[in-house]
């Protein structure tokens, strides 16, 4: 099981990739409306697994809640730096459901049908969570509340906002972005567009 608080990065890393530009302000980006969520809200954890589960909000913080500080980068070119994100690391939640040996990948499902794939070796990562407060404010609806994934190294559309569910999968399948665009799981590190 991962700690509560990843360890910080180190510190002769530097924080902003080449090509992209610190915001002042996190922006707010995503297709359509802010979905209405699922009242009350759940997370669904369901395929390649030997268990399905359904989590409440207070469910999840039971798994143990930490903070961890992330930077996020947009392929649009803007970074958000110096956040502080409370959420559980995605290994407990993966715990509960217990993937199959040759579940590969994960779609993360929003509110309202929007959907991200990413390989499963990218959400074991340190530093990838289900996050629903930064700087110790619950999320806003516009920035993805009530609960996001955050996958602070790969670029900030992998991070699903409105999450309802999880998906492990066998075979990679695209999500939303993934199937409109020429855009796969690209790494802000390496100048990836």
């Amino acid at each position: 099981m991962s700690p509560a608080t990843d360890p910080p990065a180190a510190p002769s890393l530097p924080r902003l990739p080449a090509g992209q530009t610190a915001a002042r302000r996190l922006p707010v980006l995503h297709e359509g409306r802010v979905p209405p969520g699922p009242d009350p809200w759940r997370l669904r954890l369901f395929g390649a697994v030997a268990t399905e589960v359904t989590l409440d909000m207070a469910a999840l913080a039971r798994l143990g809640a930490g903070r961890s500080p992330a930077d996020v980068h947009c392929i649009t070119g803007w970074s958000w730096l110096g956040s502080d994100w409370t959420g559980v690391p995605f290994g407990r939640v993966e715990d509960l459901a217990r993937p199959r040996p040759e579940a590969r990948f994960l779609m993360a499902h929003a509110a309202g049908g929007w959907t991200t794939n990413l390989a499963l070796e990218d959400c074991r990562r340190p530093g990838v969570r289900l996050v629903w407060a930064r700087d110790g404010a619950p999320l806003a609806p516009e920035h993805g509340g009530p609960l996001r994934l955050l996958v602070p190294h790969l670029y900030f559309w992998k991070s699903c906002k409105w999450l309802v569910a999880l998906e492990w999968l066998v075979l990679d399948r695209p999500g939303f972005w993934e199937r409109n665009t020429r855009y796969r799981e690209l790494d802000p590190w390496h100048r990836e567009r």
